[in-house]
């Protein structure tokens, strides 16, 4: 029998040293050639299993129940998982999607709605108008503590007429309501999802009625859908009517934008968000796509602390305004990826005419702007010190030092502070709470699918408790409860008119966050629709074009059309009975900032 210890008696000193060093030589390779394919492995990229899309982005969403977020980041994925009782099309008006028609009393209180038929939840069960009415119930519903809970209106009662149909009531006309209906905020749920996962919904699970499913979250670090087998598509503006054709969509977090763009060169993801300075490279490369966004409904804009001077008189606001020329500052920093803004609202919000706007807006005028400061006392030995603050991100830290800049120009010398969201929004109401100290003025962004965001920013307290005029209040409220559209289009020129010759806000560009993304050049099907809603139902791969046309998705390619009459924006202008209705901030309420 061998044994270790004879072993050694029988070696010479000489035999033992030898045997000593190839020993070591053995294990030094050994370990050389462990480590060799250790720092392989660490080097080799994942590559994707076929049929999965991976998209990484800067952070993770805080939670898939719809009745608990604002954040942009959780709107794109709750996007994914449920479907809404209206959609919006490419240029945001309203079309049919779970629901097939709907109705509008002539006092615009009663809404009624009618569903599609046989609308599957992911795990089976059907959705019908019990489900609609518990998602409604339980969106209004204090004990939620649903962030958009505004946004629902003053709804009374919902009332299930029968299996597809369901009445709304409201105290009050409500004009917002149907465009509201349209934004993944208004998501419907499947009521066996709280039934299923109770208090940790949104968390360990979903069950929605959209394209893809829930299958496994590690938060901080990737999500992983799949793509809906039992998927019909209503109202959705992409051309394949049923399943996806990716099976999985997994969401990685990837917050350093190097490490996403190296990833994406890589193949280890397919999409990301592109830092704005690698944009006219990636363009120019064939290995990647660029998308960008239109009809985002976002406007970047500037807002005064009015408790107290200098802001609190309408001159000196209307000097910064007119020291600031915003189509020289978005030139410089942009180089043509936003357009100024003269409006208080997007277009794709409601109908908006720029030159109208032009009519009434304080356009550039640095002379004006140095009368109106002399008129206030300052002069160039005894300047107007101000603070401007903005947001982290999206080159807002190079546009508020051309601001500065300009501001100079007038005589108005201007602090700089940039930081997270959150802690410029507790800025923001602090300083409208302060009576006394410098004068501050914040660079905001908003994005919402309505004119009704004015409301919420304006009317009486204000958001974080900005300005407020008795005057401004009855524009505002005109403008939330008249639902005939046309009559509604006045008013919301007015509640313009009022913003922008008062210097109560300064509209400055759009689109601001989050509307570039950039995919391999695989990728085919991508699309980003009204309102900056990424949509993957007809993504395919272009090396795998040809075999996924062989295998059709399981719903017809071409849309079903209803059988019965669709209610739009449009028709509703014509009817007695029938009126028309006419948000990457990381926290919003109801509506609210929507920023990076």
């Amino acid at each position: 029998m061998f044994s270790l210890k004879n072993f050694f008696k029988k070696l010479t000193h000489q035999k033992i040293w030898r045997f000593i060093a190839v020993a070591s030589i053995v294990a030094t390779l050994a370990i050389a050639c462990n480590n060799t394919q250790t720092t392989r492995n660490s080097e080799t990229p994942t590559t994707p299993e076929p049929g999965t899309l991976v998209w990484a982005r800067y952070s993770d969403s805080d939670t898939l129940d719809p009745h608990k977020s604002t954040s942009p980041l959780s709107r794109q994925i709750i996007d994914q998982i449920y479907e809404t009782l209206l959609a919006f099309d490419d240029q945001g008006k309203i079309q049919p999607n779970l629901a097939k028609e709907w109705s509008v009393s002539n006092n615009g209180q009663e809404y009624t709605f009618t569903l599609n038929e046989n609308i599957k939840c992911h795990d089976g069960t059907i959705f019908d108008a019990k489900a609609v009415k518990f998602t409604i119930d339980r969106a209004i519903n204090p004990e939620t503590e649903n962030y958009t809970k505004d946004s629902w209106g003053p709804i009374e009662t919902v009332e299930v007429v029968d299996d597809l149909t369901v009445t709304v009531k409201m105290s009050q006309a409500f004009s917002p309501f149907l465009r509201f209906l349209a934004d993944p905020y208004s998501s419907m749920i499947c009521p066996s999802a709280i039934q299923t996962y109770n208090n940790k919904f949104g968390i360990e699970g979903a069950i929605g009625t959209g394209p893809f499913k829930f299958t496994e979250w590690t938060q901080g670090e990737q999500l992983v859908l799949e793509a809906n087998p039992d998927y019909k598509n209503y109202g959705r503006q992409v051309e394949n009517s049923g399943t996806p054709y990716i099976k999985k969509l997994i969401i990685k977090t990837m917050p350093e934008r190097e490490a996403r763009l190296a990833a994406l060169k890589s193949g280890e993801i397919h999409l990301t968000e592109p830092p704005l300075e690698e944009i006219s490279a990636l363009k120019e490369d064939l290995k990647f796509k660029l998308h960008t966004a239109e009809n985002t409904g976002q406007i970047v804009f500037l807002e005064f602390v009015t408790s107290r001077p200098p802001f609190d008189d309408d001159r000196a606001r209307q000097a910064v305004t007119y020291a600031i020329d915003p189509k020289k500052a978005t030139e410089e920093v942009f180089a043509g990826l936003v357009k100024p803004s003269e409006c208080a609202i997007a277009d794709v919000m409601f109908p908006s005419d720029e030159k109208l706007c032009s009519e009434f807006s304080i356009k550039p005028n640095p002379e004006e702007a140095k009368i109106l400061l002399e008129e206030l006392g300052y002069s160039e030995n005894q300047p107007l010190e101000i603070t401007l603050l903005t947001w982290k991100g999206g080159n807002r830290q190079k546009v508020i030092e051309n601001l500065q800049t300009q501001l100079e120009e007038v005589g108005i010398k201007t602090k700089l502070e940039t930081m997270d969201i959150g802690t410029l929004n507790a800025r923001i109401k602090q300083e409208n709470s302060q009576t006394e100290g410098n004068g501050v003025i914040d660079m905001m962004g908003w994005s919402w699918y309505d004119p009704d965001f004015l409301y919420t920013l304006w009317h009486s307290p204000g958001w974080m408790g900005g300005y407020q005029s008795d005057e401004l209040d009855t524009l505002l409220t005109e403008m939330r409860t008249t639902t005939n559209l046309e009559e509604r289009q006045e008013k919301v020129i007015e509640v313009q008119k009022y913003l922008l010759k008062n210097a109560v806000m300064m509209p400055l560009y759009s689109p601001g966050w989050m509307w570039n993304y950039v995919s391999s050049s695989d990728v085919e099907g991508f699309k980003i629709g009204a309102f900056n809603r990424p949509l993957f139902n007809d993504v395919k791969f272009s090396n795998t074009i040809e075999e996924k046309e062989a295998v059709e998705s399981p719903v017809s390619s071409e849309k079903e059309e209803s059988e019965q009459p669709v209610i739009t924006e449009e028709s509703q202008q014509d009817q007695e009975s029938i009126s028309s209705p006419i948000n990457e901030q990381e926290v919003e309420v109801s509506p609210s900032p929507e920023n990076e």
